[in-house]
């Protein structure tokens, strides 16, 4: 999966995404959970440079906003991790195994933060399989009309009939933009 190649998709999936009627309050509360625990998400972003929009949709779809768990996948700190990334930690605090998911995952090497490298790093901090099988990913598009049926129902066992019913990354991002003024999205040209 390339950038460049996939960075156009994104922009046009955003422009076109509609949320799906029934799921807009369940967008909008979420996104009002992650801004709640805006100032723990923005002191790992001044760590590790990730956007903390991101890090609140990441920790969201990993870990319902569980501050017990490692942010990577959402397995308790106070032991190793056992579902990929396996034997990660333990961490003493939410905040310190988020910064090494990040940087696991190589998000504290991006620079120039726009909304198409947001749902990139996104889609691969879950996992490029969907990219592979042709389908946007859930995990990006769910609960819009861009989503399609299948699933990873476990690592690396797909189900073509399956439909992912948690919040996808971008109607998450979309309606923190709408509560919070200073979360603008720099857009690819």
């Amino acid at each position: 999966m390339r950038y460049g190649l996939k960075w156009p998709e994104y922009a046009k999936e955003w422009d076109r995404m509609r949320e799906r009627e029934g799921r807009v309050a369940e967008f909008q509360h979420d996104a009002r959970r992650i801004v709640g625990h805006k100032e723990r998400y923005q002191a790992v972003e001044a760590k590790t440079g990730v956007p903390w929009p991101l890090i609140g949709v990441l920790h969201l779809r990993e870990a319902d906003l569980d501050f017990s768990t490692y942010l990577g996948n959402g397995d308790p700190l106070n032991r190793p991790t056992r579902h990929v990334p396996r034997g990660r930690g333990p961490f003493n605090t939410w905040e310190e195994g988020a910064i090494d998911a990040l940087k696991l995952d190589g998000l504290t090497n991006v620079k120039d933060w726009r909304l198409e490298k947001m749902l990139y790093y996104a889609e691969l901090f879950n996992g490029a399989g969907y990219d592979m099988r042709d389908l946007p990913s859930p995990y990006i598009w769910g609960g819009t009309n861009i989503q399609r049926p299948g699933k990873y129902v476990a690592d690396g066992r797909f189900n073509p009939r399956v439909w992912d019913g948690q919040p996808g990354v971008s109607p998450i991002l979309s309606e923190i933009a709408k509560l919070d003024p200073n979360v603008q999205y720099v857009r690819e040209d």
